[in-house]
């Protein structure tokens, strides 16, 4: 049995693991509101970008644009697809990253010859280690999601889907659906579907007015689109560095619960083996005054029949 030194001991260290747990909830609180901060003060710009590309396809559905599936509907297109997966700099943040690892594992086994770029280090450790090439790794850090980091993603992935080295682009990340739940996604970037950007007459009156595009709506589509891919991307960014946030609140939260849980039990486990170490001195104490006094009576007895 544990001795009540050892038991101060624990509770001690329980304690100091508490502040540390305490203290990431509320820096990953902090960072969260932040991050949605930025979200928010960028998203009227990319749902403009949006709206005038729902814009051109109302004035053109037939619009052609090597952006989008051909207006025919072919969607099994030959060559390499590449998969762009956002996990966290570091763990403590329940099955974060394991959930993205998984969704993109399970992506890449449906097609042959995948191309990998990976945005977190422990996406970057997780496919090195098991062997799992990687076509360009951003080394930049993942928790400090900026547009400009999102524009030099999106240029090198634009690049390699204008030259044919890519058929298909897909984003594997965690949006965070609301304050509790995320959920690993993957989305494919490029090319666009048509119907995501064809709404219905009764829908968004703005885009029925009629537009002239110089010098052609397909040259106006292919410069607007490089820019909502950045908006994309970055969105995926920092859904992600959300959803971190928030699954890292919830597991020191429950670190937290665990500990306290932890601390009650050893409060009580001391305060037992304290009361039992009282009880064991006061019946000691009086085991001993009594052994005394029926010595002293015995002396007292002695003493009494040799002066008889």
């Amino acid at each position: 049995m544990a001795t009540t030194k050892e038991i101060k001991n624990r509770i001690k260290s329980v304690k100091d693991t508490q502040k540390i747990t305490n203290a990431m909830y509320l820096i990953a609180s902090t960072k969260l509101r932040k991050a949605k901060g930025e979200l928010d003060r960028t998203r009227p710009y990319f749902t403009a970008l949006q709206d005038e590309i729902k814009r051109i396809f109302r004035t053109s559905e037939e619009v052609e644009s090597k952006y989008f599936y051909p207006p025919t509907g072919e969607h099994d297109l030959p060559g390499s697809y590449g998969y762009l997966v956002i996990t966290a700099d570091k763990g403590l943040a329940g099955a974060y990253n394991q959930n993205v690892i998984k969704k993109a594992l399970e992506l890449m086994d449906e097609h042959e010859n995948p191309k990998l770029f990976v945005v977190g280090e422990y996406g970057r450790h997780y496919f090195t280690s098991h062997k799992i090439p990687i076509e360009q790794s951003f080394l930049y850090t993942a928790q400090n999601p900026t547009i400009s980091r999102a524009r030099v993603i999106s240029s090198i992935l634009l690049d390699l889907f204008n030259r044919g080295e890519l058929a298909k682009i897909f984003v594997v990340y965690t949006d965070m659906q609301g304050a509790i739940d995320s959920e690993a996604l993957a989305t494919r970037l490029l090319p666009f579907h048509r119907a995501d950007f064809i709404v219905p007459d009764n829908h968004e009156e703005k885009i029925k007015v009629p537009f002239e595009f110089q010098p052609s709506m397909e040259t106006v589509l292919d410069n607007v689109v490089p820019s909502y891919v950045t908006g994309f991307i970055y969105s995926a960014l920092i859904d992600s560095f959300c959803s971190e946030q928030n699954a890292r609140m919830n597991a020191m939260d429950s670190a937290n619960r665990n500990a306290q849980k932890l601390l009650d039990e050893l409060s009580l486990q001391y305060n037992h083996i304290r009361q039992g170490t009282i009880t064991q001195e006061i019946t000691e104490v009086a085991a001993g005054a009594k052994s005394m006094k029926r010595k002293a009576n015995q002396n007292l007895n002695k003493g009494g029949a040799a002066t008889s």
